[in-house]
């Protein structure tokens, strides 16, 4: 594969990773930061899905097997999650978060890069 496609590929993937964890977060926000039938929460509801639906759009725009994009946005989306938990929770992760991550992305290689 190119040079310049696999970097396509690579950007595709952290905006559908961006994307899908923000949804993540919104829906989190929606259920634990807005008791009721709000119209706020319900906005945020509605945003969440709109941006979980729009992570599906990027990530199958990725010019990779199915197969093999699976490992690459596992490692991504342990990456962008880590940014996001952070900017919307100001979580750190931990130690063993930040040991189990490396494994993961290590893994996420593997099975998109490793060709036998």
């Amino acid at each position: 594969m190119p040079f310049m496609t696999i970097v396509q590929a690579i950007l595709l993937l952290v905006v559908a990773t961006a994307v899908e964890v923000s949804g993540d977060a919104v829906v989190r926000m929606a259920l634990y930061d807005h008791p009721g039938l709000t119209p706020a929460r319900i906005a945020l509801f509605l945003l969440g899905a709109a941006l979980v639906f729009g992570y599906s759009v990027f990530l199958n725009l990725a010019p990779f097997e199915f197969g093999e994009v699976v490992g690459l946005y596992i490692a991504t989306l342990f990456i962008v999650w880590q940014i996001i938990n952070f900017a919307f929770f100001r979580t750190l992760p931990t130690v063993p978060i930040l040991t189990g991550g490396a494994l993961i992305v290590a893994g996420g290689a593997i099975v998109s890069f490793w060709k036998l």
